[in-house]
């Protein structure tokens, strides 16, 4: 045997392979992290948007445009939606049909694994890392995913959770 059997792409391979500039709003798939702990987890997601040609819908708070921005490693502006009230936020989604699927522990959730891609306008809501989506909110969902985990450990960060799942709507995990 000579020679390594797998061969790296090249950082060249990858720019002839992808986009060669960031998308514009399609307006299909949006990651909504409208109640969230740490504002480092928006960079993250905010790059796993990209990766998928997601949006990204956060509440205009006053260092949210910060923490975006530091966390923004993308070499193209992204696509960020604007909320104001989050929960009034989502009524308007759903009255516009869009879907609205959070990521929570729930009874009657669906298992990652099980979750079909998105055919249609989707917001996958992400909650609090410690409190999760609030109540008034909970009554907003047409779905609910449950991403299965055989450690002790109750939830994932909000950036890998949503991560996981904007894959699998994309149609890409």
């Amino acid at each position: 045997m000579n020679g390594p059997q797998v061969r790296v792409r090249t950082p060249k391979d990858l720019r002839r392979e992808r986009r060669r500039r960031s998308h514009s709003c399609w307006d299909h798939l949006i990651a909504a992290p409208l109640w969230f702990m740490h504002g480092v987890i928006l960079g993250t997601l905010l790059r796993t948007c990209d990766a998928v040609g997601a949006c990204i819908a956060v509440p205009r708070l006053p260092w949210v445009p910060e923490a975006l921005g530091r966390g923004n490693t993308l070499r193209h502006p992204a696509c960020v939606h604007w909320t104001g009230n989050p929960t009034r936020w989502l009524e308007h989604q759903r009255q516009r049909g869009s879907r609205i699927l959070g990521v929570e522990l729930a009874e009657e959730a669906v298992r990652l694994g099980d979750l079909p891609a998105a055919r249609e306008r989707t917001v996958m809501v992400l909650g609090h890392e410690q409190t999760g989506i609030p109540p008034e909110a909970l009554d907003l969902l047409d779905l609910a995913v449950e991403i299965p985990m055989i450690g002790t450990g109750a939830s994932l960060n909000v950036a890998v959770a949503g991560s996981l799942v904007l894959y699998r709507l994309a149609g890409l995990g």
